[in-house]
């Protein structure tokens, strides 16, 4: 077993890979007091922020070792994580990737943690979610880092493009932003040149994800889980018991648990995204249906085939939003009797702070005034001075009955200061 660890952790030391601006030095200084768990869909580049890490830690002289437990040949060993610390010793960085792969993962993090806590420094992964919403041994001992695809900025960074305030420039900016949206963030796609490949690579994505990360731990069969992620994909609006009917006319036998069952793992697997109508109403949070959101913008034109621009651009928002948000913030949508809805409210408790409306095209009047109708009556009913509107190519500034509405280019939002 020694051979494999090594095997993994020399391909480590040698991996050639560009470098990301994720926060290394933070990981590095929390992982001293805390166990420091880094999740995220599968391939977003877990793997690659790790052997960065590996190579930083080599480059200053410190004991690290990395090592991939999602080998099959270590996986299902029940001694694997003691065989590590046998192999590794007691003191130092140990970076363990897709540490749920392997048994008993979360009784042996809490104890090696208490007893070695600021001698051994534990930094370790996984695509489930599951990581940082651990049972009672591990609660209060992991640091969470949640990672997505690559935001547009980071797009732009690895490409190396830079903005040019030129009409030219901005012309390139907005094609690039075309090519994010169909094709999404994962670090692999971005590097790849063909765009049959790319869907091609999008659709490997999206087996493994289900198979892996959905079917394995819900234990339901596979084609359920590929039928269930393919309605939610194509829809806007989620409802367990509509979903429910679409399976069984399909021929499936499933029961309304087994749906909501489905909800919960893709979301723990970060493939989909589930969100609440924001209401003062008790009832309303559990009657009316979660908006739904995919983990990618690229696995939507990669899965349904369709260049929904106006779905891409509200998928894309929501995305940079989960990055942008504070701890202690949560994402709904809003809507009133009048069936007028808002994206996107952004809040803290009760507390509103952001109102948030997408639009791919506001070129039209009829349009324009819509998104703004329901922006005002969501502003108005929560006493909001100020509203955004995110859109394709309009710029400008409004004031319609003392509320400041703002709207903005998609791309020029992405850039922005945070």
């Amino acid at each position: 077993m020694e051979n494999i660890f090594n095997e993994w952790d020399i391909y480590a030391t040698k991996k050639a890979l560009r470098n990301r601006k994720v926060g290394f030095e933070s990981i590095e200084k929390n992982s001293k007091l805390k166990i420091v768990a880094i999740t995220g869909i599968r391939r977003l580049g877990k793997t690659s922020i790790l052997i960065l890490l590996r190579q930083k830690l080599e480059k200053e002289n410190k004991k690290s070792k990395y090592i991939n437990l999602e080998d099959s040949r270590i996986k299902t060993d029940p001694n694997v994580l003691d065989n590590l610390i046998k192999w590794f010793g007691d003191d130092g960085y140990l970076l363990l990737d897709e540490i749920t792969s392997v048994k008993d993962w979360e009784g042996w993090l809490s104890r090696i943690h208490e007893m070695l806590k600021g001698k051994l420094n534990l930094i370790v992964s996984s695509s489930r979610k599951s990581l940082i919403i651990p049972n009672k041994p591990l609660r209060g001992r992991i640091l969470a880092y949640e990672f997505y695809p690559m935001s547009f900025k980071e797009f732009l960074d690895f490409k190396d493009l830079k903005l040019e305030k030129t009409t030219a420039g901005i012309g390139k900016i907005e094609k690039q932003l075309l090519n994010y949206l169909i094709y999404g963030g994962f670090p692999e796609i971005v590097l790849t040149d063909n765009e049959v490949d790319k869907i091609r690579i999008l659709n490997s994505y999206f087996k493994d994800i289900i198979g892996l990360d959905i079917a394995e731990v819900s234990k339901e069969e596979i084609n359920i889980v590929e039928t269930f992620s393919r309605y939610v994909i194509e829809s806007t609006h989620f409802s367990a018991s509509k979903c429910l009917n679409f399976m069984k006319t399909l021929g499936f036998k499933i029961s309304k648990q087994s749906i909501l069952n489905l909800e919960k793992y893709s979301q723990l697997s970060y493939l989909l995204f589930f969100i609440p109508i924001f209401s003062y109403n008790i009832k309303d949070r559990a009657q009316y249906p979660r908006k739904c959101y995919v983990g990618d913008t690229g696995l939507i034109n990669a899965i349904s085939g369709k260049k929904d621009y106006g779905k891409l651009y509200e998928n894309a928002v929501y995305l940079e939003l989960k990055i942008r948000i504070k701890e202690n913030q949560e994402i709904n949508y809003w809507k009133n009797i009048k069936q007028e809805e808002v994206d996107f409210i952004i809040r803290e408790g009760l507390k509103i702070k952001k109102i948030i409306q997408v639009s791919y095209d506001v070129s039209e009047e009829k349009t324009k005034n819509r998104e703004l109708k329901s922006l005002i009556s969501c502003a108005r009913e929560f006493k909001f001075k100020e509203g955004l509107i995110i859109n394709k190519d309009l710029e400008k500034e409004e004031k319609i009955d003392g509320i400041k509405i703002k709207f903005i280019p998609l791309w020029k939002w992405f850039l922005e200061e945070k």
